[in-house]
């Protein structure tokens, strides 16, 4: 897909919590297309520690108001100055980077999307995207407590929630692969994004059970195109970057000892 560079508007910056904020962008032109998976590379002005761009997922696209959302993990210098951008503010984007996830033409009721953390954040356009197409997608959040849980009310509007939490402060008690709705049905397909032990959890209960699985790779992507070489990832095809040939990948194409 063509990649684009843009001065976008913000029009509003959300701190759902202390540690996350969502960040809505706009344009006077209608924004390109992008795919659920799919990210953006993020300048951030202003602050003199940050030199690269801040690599983050695309939350979710709404075409009524001609937003890109993005939801921001506020974890060090770069990240905490976009979470102060402020309405009218402009900020520099490349888009899209990477490929999306694999939807398939034909609906289903048995697709899985599991997000931990701000994982989460891909798993909201990925399901909206899935129910244009007829599907009735089940989401399964996972975090540290309640107030890690971002969006619940967006993803219960698409489908069927079921969260956990490692304190059991909401939802049932543990990790995401320890959920009694992977007793309870047969899923098809399993869409992840997360920290890498949850993923790759993910990724061996997916395995065990012959359901095929795609996950959304989080490695430190400085460029965004493949030329740094800071995001390889060893893969049956050789050693592959992640923000370019990625970052969703079959489970069956990645080397992890699942």
């Amino acid at each position: 897909m063509k990649k684009f560079i843009l001065d976008l508007t913000v029009t509003e910056n959300l701190r759902l919590h202390a540690n996350y904020a969502l960040l809505k962008l706009t344009d006077q032109s209608r924004l390109p297309e992008m795919l659920p998976g799919q990210f953006a590379e993020i300048r951030v002005d202003g602050s003199p520690t940050t030199f690269l761009r801040r690599p983050i997922s695309i939350n979710y696209i709404d075409r009524a108001r001609n937003e890109v959302w993005f939801l921001i993990q506020l974890v060090g210098d770069g990240t905490k100055h976009l979470a102060e951008a402020k309405p009218g503010d402009i900020i520099n984007v490349v888009l899209p980077l990477g490929n999306g996830f694999t939807i398939s033409q034909t609906p289903s009721d048995k697709l899985l999307l599991v997000g931990g953390g701000v994982g989460t954040a891909p798993m909201l356009y990925l399901g909206e995207q899935l129910a244009q197409n007829g599907s009735k997608p089940t989401f399964l959040l996972g975090a540290r407590s309640n107030k890690d849980l971002l969006q619940l009310d967006d993803f219960k509007a698409i489908g069927e929630v079921y969260t956990t939490t490692e304190d059991g402060s909401h939802g049932e008690k543990g990790y995401v692969t320890q959920h009694s709705i992977l007793t309870k049905v047969n899923f098809e397909q399993i869409y992840t994004c997360g920290p890498k032990p949850m993923m790759m959890a993910v990724a061996k209960y997916a395995k065990s059970n012959q359901i095929e699985c795609e996950v959304s790779l989080e490695n430190t992507m400085a460029c965004g195109i493949g030329a740094c070489l800071c995001c390889v990832e060893d893969t049956t095809e050789g050693h592959l970057c992640v923000c370019k040939e990625g970052p969703i990948f079959n489970i069956k194409k990645l080397l992890w000892q699942i």
